[in-house]
């Protein structure tokens, strides 16, 4: 990072940078901690063309959460581009290893976010889940947005890419026909969009937040369901959230098939090895 650039991170924070230090972050962006006399910031970076719409959408999502007193997201301090790279300031959290008693305040804290309601299912802007890009056209049922929203644009862009065939892939009236009797009585909740065990941490405090979020109002199974696709939540993080929501007979199937919207998307972004997961969810339900 040359010292032109720290001088203009040090103009939006009007203080001086004493240290610079790369932190492990995701696959789509790099991170950096940066220090001042006072204060940490958490700094990430991106010289992708999409980059800053990235970073806006994120700042717009952390800001959204944050809003509804349910759980903490870090504080958003800047987004901006500077010679052709987009970074993303953020308020640095010290984070730990949660303890039982921090997975069941994480429970409980995002069951009070998904009880933040809308009258359509989307939201009013498009956002990202990982690089690539995520619509959020609002739809009045839930049937509807995850067929047109989610799984057609990540069945076409798969077959796109030739990961997946056309006859691999179910189109609108299947899936609709499909999905019909379990997609009933279904009302939108403000979702994370992206939960999985890197987009939560536990402040040294023991308060939950919230990272790297790719909102809109779904159903409340979906962020259950990209919890546990890859682990890293407790059985008390789930004992404590389900004591608000109940599950019934189709939470079973409904989180394999919300599951299927992510691995559509790993397979997307980062190739054929994640084909099996999702060929054998396709031909499961479709």
């Amino acid at each position: 990072m040359d010292s032109v650039f720290i001088k203009h991170i040090e103009t939006i924070l009007n203080k001086k940078v004493t240290q610079l230090i790369s932190v492990s972050g995701g696959d789509i962006s790099e991170a950096f901690k940066i220090e001042t006399s006072t204060k940490s910031y958490f700094l990430k970076v991106n010289n992708t063309p999409n980059a800053l719409s990235m970073f806006k959408a994120e700042a717009y999502g952390l800001q959204l959460i944050n809003d509804t007193k349910s759980i903490k997201t870090p504080k958003v301090i800047a987004y901006y581009s500077y010679q052709n790279t987009s970074f993303l300031l953020l308020e640095f959290i010290e984070s730990k290893s949660p303890s039982t008693e921090d997975f069941k305040k994480l429970g409980h804290q995002l069951a009070k976010l998904h009880k933040n309601t809308s009258e359509n299912f989307g939201l009013n802007q498009n956002n990202f889940i990982g690089s690539l890009p995520q619509s959020n056209t609002q739809h009045n049922t839930w049937l509807d947005f995850y067929t047109s929203e989610r799984l057609l644009p990540q069945l076409e862009l798969a077959k796109q890419k030739n990961l997946l065939t056309n006859k691999e892939c179910p189109n609108e009236e299947n899936i609709k026909n499909q999905l019909q009797e379990l997609f009933t009585n279904i009302k939108p909740a403000l979702l994370h969009g992206d939960l999985w065990s890197g987009n939560y941490l536990i402040s040294t405090s023991g308060e939950p937040y919230l990272i790297d979020p790719a909102v809109y109002y779904g159903h409340f199974e979906v962020d259950i369901a990209m919890s546990k696709l890859f682990g890293g939540f407790s059985n008390d993080f789930y004992e404590e959230y389900f004591s608000n929501f109940t599950i019934n007979s189709g939470t079973k199937a409904r989180i394999e098939i919300y599951q299927l919207y992510y691995l559509l998307v790993h397979l997307n972004l980062f190739g054929s090895s994640y084909y099996s997961s999702v060929s054998s969810i396709l031909k499961k339900y479709f």
